[in-house]
């Protein structure tokens, strides 16, 4: 096990705003048709920023996979009348971290 400087986020405030912004920006432009691009570019920026034992995280998801699973959570919460919807936040999460790997 490292010590505790192996381990931080070097992520800015400023920057994790204008990421926050262009993904509400094209979100709220294509109408919500590329919310997993955004998801998966602040994804990407987080991940790009922390290190871990002393080794930097890289996300390895995409924004048509997301797409993907986007639509299949949709049609569960449909067939479902929106009791699946209380799962899209794990399922999302765990996502997420089946797209986390540490960078060569």
């Amino acid at each position: 096990m490292g010590n505790q400087g192996d381990y931080y986020f070097d992520g800015g405030l400023l920057q994790l705003i204008g990421w926050n912004l262009l993904g509400i920006l094209v979100t709220a432009v294509t109408f919500g048709i590329c919310y997993p691009w955004a998801i998966t570019m602040i994804y990407s920026w987080e991940a790009k920023h922390t290190v871990l034992d002393g080794r930097r995280l890289r996300f390895k998801g995409t924004a048509i996979g997301l797409f993907g699973q986007w639509l299949k959570w949709l049609f569960f919460s449909i067939i479902t009348l929106g009791i699946y919807l209380f799962w899209v936040n794990i399922a999302l999460k765990k996502w997420k971290t089946q797209n986390l790997e540490f960078e060569y």
